[in-house]
Parts: C-alpha cells; sequence; structure tokens
C-alpha cells in the first residue's frame, strides 16, 4: 500500500471519529453536579453558597463617661449596618466611667467584627462578649385599658409586676425581668388591649464573682 493511501485512509478515520464525536457515558449516566451558577457562570457549591447561622450576642462596653459615647457608638454600628436588638448605658460604680450593654444578632463573622470595630472607639476602654449564664434584666412599662382593674392587677402580680399609674381610662404597669419574660407579659397583656410600650433593653453583668469588664483603666 502506498504511503499516499495509507494517510488518506488514517485522514478518513479521523473525519469519520470527529463525526461521531468520542465514546462516552450515555446522558442519563453522567454526573450532575449540585448547586446553581451565578452570573459569570461559574457553579456555586451549595455549602458554601449556605448563609452562616445567625445567633445572639450580649456586648459589654466599659467607656469614659463621656458626652455623646453613646451617639458614637449607636452611629458606628448603624454605618456597619448590624442588627442591634438593644442598646443601653449606664454609669457604674465610678461615676468616672458608663457601661454600653448591646445585644446583637448577627453571623458568627459578625459578632467578632462587631466587637472589633466597637474597641476602636477612643472612649471605649474594654469590650466583652457576655456568657449565657450572666445576668440580664430589662423593664418595660405597658399602659393597658382600664375597664378590668382587678384582672390586671392579678396578671401584673403573675409577673411580679408592679400598677405605677392607674385612672378609669388606662392603667400603667412596670415589669422587669428576662426578655422572655417581658415578651410573655406583653402577650398576657393583649386581652386588656395594650394602649403603649416603652422598654428599656437590656443591661447586663457577669453572674457571680466574675467580672463584666476585661479590665479597668487603674488594672
Amino acid at each position: 500500500m502506498s504511503s499516499e493511501h495509507s494517510h488518506d485512509t488514517e485522514t478518513s478515520r479521523a473525519e469519520d471519529t470527529h463525526r461521531r464525536g468520542l465514546k462516552g457515558p450515555a446522558p442519563d449516566e453522567r454526573p450532575h453536579p449540585e448547586g446553581r451558577r451565578n452570573s459569570q457562570g461559574i457553579r456555586i457549591d451549595p455549602e458554601v453558597e449556605a448563609e452562616p447561622e445567625v445567633r445572639e450576642a450580649v456586648l459589654s462596653a466599659l467607656v469614659l463617661n463621656e458626652p455623646g459615647v453613646l451617639a458614637r457608638a449607636s452611629g458606628l454600628f448603624a454605618r456597619r449596618q448590624f442588627n442591634i436588638e438593644s442598646l443601653t448605658v449606664g454609669t457604674t460604680q465610678d461615676e468616672e466611667y458608663s457601661r454600653i450593654t448591646l445585644v446583637v444578632r448577627e453571623p458568627e463573622p459578625g459578632i467578632e467584627q462587631a466587637k472589633k470595630q466597637l474597641e476602636k472607639l477612643v472612649p471605649v476602654i474594654s469590650v466583652t462578649e457576655l456568657t449565657e449564664d450572666a445576668v440580664r434584666r430589662e423593664l418595660a412599662l405597658i399602659k393597658v385599658d382600664g375597664e378590668h382593674p382587678d384582672q390586671i392587677a392579678a396578671v401584673a402580680d403573675m409577673y411580679d409586676g408592679t400598677v405605677v399609674d392607674a385612672s378609669a381610662e388606662a392603667i400603667t404597669i412596670e415589669v422587669t425581668g428576662t426578655s422572655t419574660t417581658i415578651e410573655n407579659a406583653l402577650d398576657t397583656f393583649e386581652r386588656f388591649g395594650v394602649r403603649e410600650i416603652v422598654r428599656t433593653g437590656t443591661a447586663a453583668l457577669e453572674a457571680g464573682a466574675n467580672a463584666t469588664a476585661k479590665h479597668w483603666p487603674d488594672d
């Protein structure tokens, strides 16, 4: 067989293979990767795409008792778009210092970032994320219709609440406790017709002899 004829045969076989395609698995036998594709056509791993779990954290910041410190802290969190559940501030046993208590709901990376951002504020001395067994309390004033004073007083007793104002038209009850206690009290008082509510937000300290602040300036 001449070399020219052999070359023509190989060329013909190559062209035939190209037309028929390479042998491979049938369409129903091919693997189908999970996950959708993004705008660039890249497939996204479902585990990577899943949103991180959101959790609630209580942050306690010891700060210098300066005018505007609360506004600076709240402005910082607003700019970073953190999810703040409550934000309170008050003086400590030393009038030179105040304690800011924040309750935030964020994914894990966001909570760590919130602590770092808060620590960067000039008047902030120490930032601590409180433990699960920390003592947490909130105060609420609940104003309801005054048509059933005896029943309202009975419900107030259920939550260790106190009637702080009463008239023929409306009764105001003060309730102090955990956020869960406040929520349950609000649900119960709904039967009387809630007119107004005000809540202080969470104040918290570490339990037992554990220090809430990591350190004080003179430590």
